[in-house]
Formats: structure tokens, C-alpha cells, sequence
């Protein structure tokens, strides 16, 4: 097994969150795990990334080379189009349709949406508002997260363990609301499939 993701996103929005739970989720299925992560001006609404490489077999870089990644993972539309000259022919490219606009030139979503659908395996779900939706706005990124569970490689119950482990500190209702935003996340990518 191996898996070679991209996490993007804007600073705030959970992507090392993300990070951390699949993560404990590979640990748990006795992978090996390489993360490198770009944090850029995360505090002031920059690009985040973390690059996630995931085998049973050891891993030697902690980077995914161009035209490698299986799975990119945003939560920002736009980041989503950055990394695409690193996903791999048969890879997917899942990201949330909610843009974070921070500059000026943001793109009209129209030509977003347009660029977007150009990608062979995509899937673009409204994050935010699932989240909203199942009274958690806080976790989006764990819904975005639901979306990617199927092609990441590892069982649900992985990811369930993993939110656990993540968020068992702050409590049994942040705990459920989270794994409610992932089983919701799963559920609406298995609909919007393209």
C-alpha cells in the first residue's frame, strides 16, 4: 500500500488538523509516515500545505515529486488548482467549493468552477455548509476529510479511532460532533463523485 497526498488550504483552516489525524490513522494500520509540511504566512490567511506520504514499505523522501500525489486534499478551491501539476494521471483532486478570498485578484468562481471540472477525478463539495448544516461549522476540515476517506487507503474506523485520539482532550461532544463531520463529509463525496 501507498498513498502520496497533498493537504492545501489558508492558515486557519485545520489543514495540520487533518495532517495529525490521518496520520494517527496510518500509525494505527502499521504504516510508515513521512509529513513535510509549508506553513508560508499560515497566521496572516496564507497558503498551508502538508505533504503526506504514506507505504508499507519504507519511505525516502518526505516530499511527493510532481505528477505523484494520489489524493489532493484542500479546503480552499484556488489552493486546490495550485498543486495540480503534482497529481498523478489516475489521482483525485477533492476540495471544498467555499473560497477564502484574501486578495484582491481572487479568481470569479465561475472560471474556478470551470477549472475544476477540467480535472479527470475530482470531487467539490460545499464543506461549510455540511458543517453548518450538522450544527458544527468548526469542522469543516473534518468533513472535507469524510470526502477523502475512500481514497485514502485506510479503514473508517481508523479515522474514527484517530478523532478520538485528536480531540478526546476537549471532550465526548467534540469528539462526536467531529466524527458526525466525517461520516458527513463521506457520505456527500459518495453523492458528488465525478
Amino acid at each position: 500500500m501507498k498513498k502520496d497526498i497533498i493537504l492545501a488550504g489558508v492558515g486557519g483552516q485545520g489543514i495540520l488538523t487533518i495532517a495529525t489525524i490521518i496520520g494517527t490513522a496510518a500509525v494505527e494500520e502499521g504504516l510508515n509516515l513521512k509529513q513535510a509540511e509549508v506553513h508560508g504566512m499560515s497566521q496572516r490567511g496564507g497558503d498551508v500545505q502538508s505533504h503526506l506520504r504514506l507505504s508499507d514499505q519504507p519511505i525516502f523522501s518526505d516530499l511527493v515529486p510532481e505528477g505523484k500525489c494520489d489524493v489532493i486534499l484542500s479546503i480552499e478551491p484556488m489552493e486546490s488548482l495550485r498543486y495540480l501539476p503534482y497529481l498523478a494521471k489516475d489521482g483525485i483532486l477533492i476540495t471544498n467549493s467555499t473560497p477564502f478570498i484574501n486578495i484582491t485578484n481572487y479568481p470569479e468562481a465561475e472560471m474556478l468552477e470551470k477549472m475544476l471540472a477540467n480535472v479527470k477525478n475530482h470531487i467539490v463539495i460545499n464543506a461549510d455548509e455540511i458543517a453548518k448544516g450538522i450544527g458544527s461549522a468548526r469542522a469543516m476540515n473534518i468533513v472535507m476529510l469524510g470526502a477523502a476517506v475512500k481514497h485514502l487507503g485506510l479503514p473508517m474506523e481508523n479515522f474514527e479511532n484517530a478523532v478520538k485520539t485528536v480531540f478526546g482532550r476537549k471532550g465526548e461532544a467534540v469528539v462526536e460532533s467531529n466524527i458526525k463531520a466525517l461520516h458527513a463529509g463521506r457520505e456527500n463525496a459518495e453523492n458528488n463523485a465525478k
